[in-house]
């Protein structure tokens, strides 16, 4: 099991990232969570196997077909073991 948290720039609020993004997560059997900050990126939590992680890692990279990614920083941290998906 791994974790990666993710910090998305661009025009990624107000778009459906957040929900998009727990769909995706869910459908992958992905665990963490979502959320916008006040400087206009969104932070993830992914955890979960290796593939299925690196999946949504590359999605966010893209995001839903309205946003406009701009940069994605991807983190390593030691998973925890948390279970769902929520948007914070």
């Amino acid at each position: 099991m791994i974790r990666k948290r993710v910090l998305v720039s661009g025009r990624v609020q107000g778009v459906y990232f957040r929900d998009t993004c727990r769909r995706v997560a869910e459908a992958r059997g992905v665990a963490g969570w979502v959320r916008n900050l006040p400087d206009g990126r969104v932070e993830a939590v992914f955890e979960g196997g290796d593939e299925p992680v690196g999946a949504l890692v590359t999605w966010a990279g893209e995001g839903p077909e309205w946003a406009q990614v701009t940069g994605v920083a991807v983190h390593d941290e030691p998973a925890e073991g948390i279970t769902g998906f929520r948007i914070r």
